[in-house]
Protein backbone atom coordinates (compact mmCIF):
# COMPACT_ATOMS: atom_id res chain seq x y z
CA UNK A 1 0.00 0.00 0.00
CA UNK A 2 2.74 2.14 1.01
CA UNK A 3 4.81 1.54 -2.47
CA UNK A 4 1.47 2.15 -4.46
CA UNK A 5 0.99 5.68 -2.33
CA UNK A 6 4.35 6.71 -3.12
CA UNK A 7 3.88 5.68 -6.96
CA UNK A 8 1.17 8.07 -6.98
CA UNK A 9 2.97 11.32 -5.36
CA UNK A 10 5.98 10.57 -7.54
CA UNK A 11 3.60 10.44 -10.34
CA UNK A 12 1.94 13.89 -8.90
CA UNK A 13 5.22 15.61 -8.77
CA UNK A 14 6.06 14.74 -12.32
CA UNK A 15 2.80 16.23 -13.55
CA UNK A 16 3.29 19.55 -11.55
CA UNK A 17 6.49 19.87 -12.89
CA UNK A 18 5.94 19.15 -16.72
CA UNK A 19 2.82 21.45 -16.06
CA UNK A 20 5.56 24.46 -14.64
CA UNK A 21 7.68 23.66 -17.53
CA UNK A 22 4.35 24.08 -19.68
CA UNK A 23 3.57 27.23 -18.15
CA UNK A 24 7.48 28.75 -18.28
CA UNK A 25 7.41 27.85 -22.42
CA UNK A 26 4.35 29.70 -22.39
CA UNK A 27 5.71 32.89 -20.77
CA UNK A 28 9.03 32.67 -22.83
CA UNK A 29 6.75 32.92 -25.99
CA UNK A 30 4.69 35.96 -24.69
CA UNK A 31 7.64 37.42 -23.80
CA UNK A 32 9.55 36.83 -27.58
CA UNK A 33 5.69 37.73 -29.32
CA UNK A 34 5.47 40.97 -27.53
CA UNK A 35 9.59 41.94 -27.86
CA UNK A 36 8.97 40.87 -32.08
CA UNK A 37 5.44 43.29 -31.65
CA UNK A 38 7.34 46.18 -30.64
CA UNK A 39 9.86 45.66 -33.53
CA UNK A 40 7.76 45.09 -35.99
CA UNK A 41 5.37 48.35 -34.79
CA UNK A 42 8.91 50.52 -35.02
CA UNK A 43 9.25 48.89 -38.39
CA UNK A 44 6.03 50.25 -39.52
CA UNK A 45 6.16 53.66 -38.26
CA UNK A 46 9.66 54.08 -39.99
CA UNK A 47 8.27 52.94 -43.15
CA UNK A 48 5.26 55.49 -42.79
CA UNK A 49 8.13 58.46 -41.82
CA UNK A 50 10.01 57.33 -45.36
CA UNK A 51 6.68 57.14 -47.47
CA UNK A 52 5.02 60.23 -46.23
CA UNK A 53 8.57 62.51 -45.94
CA UNK A 54 9.61 61.59 -49.67
CA UNK A 55 6.47 62.07 -51.07
CA UNK A 56 5.78 65.01 -49.20
CA UNK A 57 9.00 66.66 -50.80
CA UNK A 58 8.07 65.19 -54.17
CA UNK A 59 5.02 66.70 -54.51
CA UNK A 60 6.56 70.13 -53.05
CA UNK A 61 9.08 69.86 -55.68
CA UNK A 62 6.58 68.81 -57.77
CA UNK A 63 4.35 72.20 -56.90
CA UNK A 64 6.91 74.77 -58.66
CA UNK A 65 8.42 71.73 -61.56
CA UNK A 66 7.33 70.12 -64.46
CA UNK A 67 10.12 68.11 -65.11
CA UNK A 68 10.05 64.77 -63.60
CA UNK A 69 14.37 64.46 -63.32
CA UNK A 70 13.49 67.08 -60.54
CA UNK A 71 10.79 65.44 -58.98
CA UNK A 72 12.68 61.85 -58.52
CA UNK A 73 15.82 63.49 -57.55
CA UNK A 74 14.08 65.19 -55.08
CA UNK A 75 12.88 62.03 -53.69
CA UNK A 76 15.98 60.03 -54.33
CA UNK A 77 17.93 62.76 -52.45
CA UNK A 78 15.19 62.91 -49.23
CA UNK A 79 14.99 58.37 -49.37
CA UNK A 80 18.99 58.76 -48.68
CA UNK A 81 19.36 61.93 -46.33
CA UNK A 82 16.08 60.61 -44.28
CA UNK A 83 17.71 57.16 -44.08
CA UNK A 84 20.93 58.33 -42.62
CA UNK A 85 18.85 60.39 -40.06
CA UNK A 86 17.11 57.63 -39.18
CA UNK A 87 20.00 55.52 -38.71
CA UNK A 88 22.02 58.01 -36.37
CA UNK A 89 19.03 59.12 -34.05
CA UNK A 90 18.15 55.15 -33.91
CA UNK A 91 21.48 54.63 -32.78
CA UNK A 92 22.32 57.79 -30.82
CA UNK A 93 19.02 57.24 -29.04
CA UNK A 94 19.38 53.29 -28.10
CA UNK A 95 23.13 53.62 -27.29
CA UNK A 96 22.20 56.59 -25.13
CA UNK A 97 19.33 54.16 -23.34
CA UNK A 98 22.26 51.25 -23.18
CA UNK A 99 24.32 53.11 -21.57
CA UNK A 100 21.91 54.17 -18.92
CA UNK A 101 20.74 50.13 -18.21
CA UNK A 102 24.53 49.37 -17.95
CA UNK A 103 25.10 51.83 -15.28
CA UNK A 104 22.64 51.05 -13.00
CA UNK A 105 23.29 47.55 -13.66
CA UNK A 106 27.22 48.26 -12.46
CA UNK A 107 25.50 50.22 -9.21
CA UNK A 108 23.67 47.39 -8.20
CA UNK A 109 26.03 45.33 -9.06
CA UNK A 110 24.21 42.81 -10.78
CA UNK A 111 25.84 39.10 -11.15
CA UNK A 112 26.52 37.76 -15.03
CA UNK A 113 26.92 41.30 -16.11
CA UNK A 114 28.06 40.36 -19.66
CA UNK A 115 24.89 38.16 -20.16
CA UNK A 116 22.77 40.97 -19.38
CA UNK A 117 24.34 42.86 -21.61
CA UNK A 118 23.56 40.89 -24.28
CA UNK A 119 19.99 40.90 -23.83
CA UNK A 120 20.09 45.14 -24.23
CA UNK A 121 18.91 46.49 -27.12
CA UNK A 122 21.73 46.65 -30.11
CA UNK A 123 22.39 50.21 -30.94
CA UNK A 124 23.45 48.77 -34.22
CA UNK A 125 20.70 46.35 -34.74
CA UNK A 126 18.25 49.48 -33.82
CA UNK A 127 20.04 51.84 -36.73
CA UNK A 128 20.10 49.29 -39.27
CA UNK A 129 16.34 48.40 -38.95
CA UNK A 130 15.14 51.98 -38.65
CA UNK A 131 17.21 53.36 -41.85
CA UNK A 132 15.97 50.17 -44.20
CA UNK A 133 12.18 50.46 -42.89
CA UNK A 134 12.16 54.53 -43.92
CA UNK A 135 13.84 53.70 -47.14
CA UNK A 136 11.26 50.47 -47.67
CA UNK A 137 8.54 53.26 -47.48
CA UNK A 138 10.82 56.00 -49.84
CA UNK A 139 10.62 53.65 -52.44
CA UNK A 140 6.80 53.56 -52.78
CA UNK A 141 6.00 57.49 -54.35
CA UNK A 142 9.69 57.20 -56.11
CA UNK A 143 8.57 53.76 -57.78
CA UNK A 144 5.01 55.42 -58.54
CA UNK A 145 6.78 58.48 -60.48
CA UNK A 146 9.59 56.57 -62.29
CA UNK A 147 7.77 55.64 -65.01
CA UNK A 148 5.38 58.37 -65.75
CA UNK A 149 6.26 61.57 -67.90
CA UNK A 150 3.00 63.24 -68.18
CA UNK A 151 3.32 65.76 -65.05
CA UNK A 152 -0.73 65.62 -63.73
CA UNK A 153 -0.86 61.57 -64.33
CA UNK A 154 2.68 61.66 -62.25
CA UNK A 155 0.64 63.77 -59.49
CA UNK A 156 -1.89 61.32 -59.72
CA UNK A 157 -0.14 57.92 -59.23
CA UNK A 158 1.74 59.37 -56.34
CA UNK A 159 -0.97 60.52 -54.56
CA UNK A 160 -2.63 57.72 -55.38
CA UNK A 161 0.17 54.78 -54.34
CA UNK A 162 0.62 56.86 -51.21
CA UNK A 163 -2.28 56.44 -50.32
CA UNK A 164 -2.59 52.64 -50.88
CA UNK A 165 0.80 52.35 -48.62
CA UNK A 166 -1.22 54.55 -45.91
CA UNK A 167 -3.95 52.66 -45.70
CA UNK A 168 -1.85 50.08 -45.27
CA UNK A 169 0.66 50.78 -42.82
CA UNK A 170 -2.29 52.63 -40.84
CA UNK A 171 -4.10 49.18 -40.44
CA UNK A 172 -0.95 47.12 -40.13
CA UNK A 173 0.55 49.65 -37.37
CA UNK A 174 -3.11 49.30 -35.72
CA UNK A 175 -3.22 46.07 -35.91
CA UNK A 176 -0.02 45.53 -34.17
CA UNK A 177 -0.77 47.81 -31.45
CA UNK A 178 -3.80 46.30 -30.80
CA UNK A 179 -5.70 49.93 -32.33
CA UNK A 180 -9.30 50.02 -34.01
CA UNK A 181 -8.43 49.05 -37.80
CA UNK A 182 -9.96 51.71 -39.74
CA UNK A 183 -9.99 54.61 -37.38
CA UNK A 184 -6.20 54.20 -37.25
CA UNK A 185 -5.99 53.68 -41.07
CA UNK A 186 -8.09 56.63 -41.85
CA UNK A 187 -6.13 58.71 -39.40
CA UNK A 188 -3.12 57.93 -40.86
CA UNK A 189 -4.48 58.83 -44.56
CA UNK A 190 -6.00 61.96 -43.73
CA UNK A 191 -2.82 62.69 -41.88
CA UNK A 192 -0.96 61.92 -45.04
CA UNK A 193 -2.56 63.79 -47.31
CA UNK A 194 -2.42 66.83 -45.40
CA UNK A 195 0.82 66.97 -45.14
CA UNK A 196 1.50 66.54 -48.82
CA UNK A 197 -1.21 68.76 -49.71
CA UNK A 198 0.25 71.62 -47.18
CA UNK A 199 3.62 70.74 -48.71
CA UNK A 200 2.20 71.17 -52.13
CA UNK A 201 0.66 74.72 -51.63
CA UNK A 202 3.46 76.24 -49.31
CA UNK A 203 5.77 75.50 -51.73
CA UNK A 204 3.74 76.60 -54.70
CA UNK A 205 2.83 79.48 -52.74
CA UNK A 206 6.91 80.48 -52.56
CA UNK A 207 7.70 79.78 -56.31
CA UNK A 208 4.30 82.24 -56.95
CA UNK A 209 5.80 84.93 -55.00
CA UNK A 210 9.14 84.43 -56.40
CA UNK A 211 10.74 84.15 -52.57
CA UNK A 212 12.75 81.63 -53.76
CA UNK A 213 14.42 83.45 -56.65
Amino acid sequence: MASITNIQELAKNDIEKQSMQVDQNLEVEIVDYSKRAQWLRAAVLGANDGLLSTSSLMMGIGAINLDAKSMILTGIAGLVAGACSMAVGEFVSVYSQYDIEVSQMKRENVTELEGKKKKLPSPLQAAGASSFAFAIGAIVPLLAAVFVKDYHVRLGVVVGAVSLALLGFGGLGAYLGKAPLLKSSLRVLIGGWLAMGITFGVTKLVGVTGLYG
